[in-house]
């Protein structure tokens, strides 16, 4: 299997860049990164949710262009079926697929109230009752499947495409200092200590290219 590429943008900030590169991480790939840098127009537009697409990461394999989180998810689904990024049982990989998906195209008042950065931390932050709506969806969200898989990950003993897609929400809850019940809070832990998680935000610490327009708001 030929070695993949899967373009990026900022680690500080992208939530979508970690989702696609965690899932190759999941998937075992052999890939390299290349980094768009935060000042490419483009990439600002996506990061402050000017822009109504998100062309990256974008994964290149074989000849195969991927540019989508969801799209890249069930490409690697395919090609790597034995990396387990689906559960192997219907119902559950269903489930899954659905909050992935709820994931991936809504929780907007979140997405613009607690912006992801790895490089802040805001205690005491005030949530106003948009973003307090959504936390509490993404709460009965993994309540539920924790209740029915058995944890410690949202389908089970090992981790998902939801948990790839749920990871940078665990991100801003610890950078925003939201206040979460213990086993909601566990959770989270347990996503942020992951190691792929852990591995990115290190190098996210020693990023330079910052923007300015979301360090300053907060």
């Amino acid at each position: 299997m030929s070695r993949a590429i899967l373009t990026i943008s900022s680690r500080t900030y992208s939530s979508w860049s970690l989702r696609g590169w965690l899932l190759c991480k999941m998937a075992g790939i052999d890939f390299e990164v290349r980094t768009v840098p935060a000042d490419d127009p483009s990439v600002r537009a996506e990061l402050l949710m000017l822009s109504p697409s998100f062309l990256v990461p974008r994964l290149e394999h074989d000849g195969v262009v991927v540019w989508d989180v969801l799209a890249i998810a069930d490409y690697l689904a395919e090609i790597r079926p034995e990396a387990g990024l689906l559960p192997s049982d219907r119902a559950a990989r269903a489930h899954c697929r659905s909050i992935s998906g709820e994931m991936h195209q809504g929780f907007f008042n979140l997405r613009s109230a607690l912006p992801m950065n790895l490089q802040a931390r805001h205690l005491g932050f005030m949530i106003w009752q948009g973003a307090r709506h959504d936390i509490d969806r993404i709460v009965s969200i993994w309540r539920d499947c924790l209740a029915r898989y058995g944890g410690p990950f949202l389908f089970g003993p090992t981790v998902s495409v939801a948990d790839a897609m749920f990871a940078p929400v665990c991100t801003r809850f610890h950078t925003y200092d939201v206040a979460l019940d213990a086993d909601m809070a566990g959770y989270a832990a347990t996503i942020r200590h992951w190691p792929p998680l852990m591995e990115w935000t290190l190098a996210a610490q020693s990023e330079k290219d910052q923007l300015k327009e979301l360090d300053a708001e907060f």
